[in-house]
């Protein structure tokens, strides 16, 4: 008995001098993890991509045209549905092949049966949503000057329609718990944040207590939405603005101060803007990018402009560094909507599509305007 004691004794001594001389054995700091969870934090890492890609596109104005057209192309298809797909076709290679594809949702959606109407007060038929997620987009920024054209239940409709195809939102919200959410996007384990704000709504006021409903525009917000998302996991945060002068090219003087204040922060890592329904340069801003001006993605005015049916979809590289994430490659596809007939989408880059030197002049001119050419932006050639 009294051995096997003294051996306890001497075993119990030798622990806490092996443990007591140990490298890890720290006085008030947590010693390292085990190996077996070392290992798996390591392979975990390994696991996540060093590098994915973003597309965002500009306005999606559904003028009545563009109804009229869906329902010309569900009579072809016959399964009793208009049909907003053939609408995007030509642009869906672009978007399928991004890991992150952003679209930007200027209109609410109406109830099925509608009533569907144009400007100034849009209510665009609901089938658009499972048009987009056709296309190949994971989620659309909705803070726009029409976001309240219909009001809290046209807010309300918008949300849930793009619930049920499974597009994912952010710009407004159905209540104050939504809103305080921040949307994140895991891509193969980056976690990727959605920030979408507009300068009004056309002076529609938003109720009285309810704030939360749609985004305005503000440096404080948008950095204080970021934030959010950064503390909820966000590894990349993108900002969708709706800001800046309807049919300028050139970005105003309120667009460039805000993409300074906005990049020069660690919170934001992109911009992508839209409203001015005409394309915008991109800059390069303390090694970020902000694309001032998409264009319009689909619309078709009253009155034409050619240039209000130029855009661009902005692509974009994020790899991972020593720093963190960065965009190495910055590209834009020029678009155009043929407005036929048929109505149409075109990628102007594709094999397939029908040349428009006059608007890929153009669109490469004001593009990379600014800085754009001396920081490699560049676009696929046809």
């Amino acid at each position: 008995m009294r051995g096997r004691r003294l051996s306890a004794i001497l075993l119990a001594i030798m622990v806490a001098v092996t443990v007591a001389c140990s490298p890890r054995a720290t006085r008030g700091v947590p010693t390292a993890p085990t190996a077996p969870t070392s290992r798996t934090a390591m392979l975990q890492e390994q696991d996540r991509p060093r590098s994915f890609s973003v597309v965002a596109t500009g306005d999606i104005l559904i003028h009545p045209p563009l109804t009229a057209q869906a329902d010309r192309d569900e009579g072809e298809v016959g399964d009793g549905r208009r049909d907003f797909r053939d609408l995007f076709a030509g642009i869906r290679p672009v978007i399928q092949r991004a890991d992150v594809a952003l679209c930007h949702l200027e209109v609410p959606l109406a109830a099925p049966g509608g009533p569907f109407s144009g400007y100034p007060a849009f209510n665009a038929p609901p089938e658009l949503a499972d048009a987009l997620v056709d296309t190949g987009y994971d989620a659309c920024s909705t803070a726009s000057n029409h976001t309240l054209d219909q009001g809290e239940e046209g807010v309300k409709r918008t949300l849930d329609a793009m619930d049920a195809a499974g597009l994912r939102h952010t710009g407004s919200a159905r209540s104050a718990r939504e809103a305080a959410k921040p949307l994140l996007m895991d891509v193969g384990g980056v976690t990727v944040g959605h920030v979408s704000y507009s300068y009004g709504f056309n002076g529609i006021p938003l109720p009285a207590g309810k704030s939360w409903l749609a985004n305005q525009l503000s440096a404080e917000q948008v950095i204080a939405e970021a934030k959010r998302a950064r503390s909820a996991g966000a590894d990349v945060v993108i900002a969708s603005l709706h800001w800046g002068e309807e049919y300028r090219h050139e970005p105003s003087a309120e667009q460039t101060t805000l993409a300074r204040r906005l990049l020069g922060t660690t919170a934001i890592d992109l911009i992508v803007g839209h409203h001015a329904h005409v394309v915008q340069p991109m800059e390069h801003i303390k090694g970020k990018w902000v694309a001032y001006g998409l264009g319009n993605s689909v619309a078709r005015h009253e009155e034409p402009r050619g240039v209000s049916e130029e855009g661009i979809a902005a692509r974009f590289r994020f790899t991972r560094g020593a720093q963190g994430w960065r965009v190495d490659k910055a590209e834009y596809v020029p678009t155009l909507v043929d407005l036929g007939p048929p109505i149409r989408l075109r990628d102007l880059t594709a094999p397939s599509a029908e040349p428009a030197p006059k608007s890929l002049r153009r669109i490469d001119r004001i593009v990379r305007s600014r800085n754009g050419g001396q920081h490699e932006l560049s676009r696929p050639r046809r």
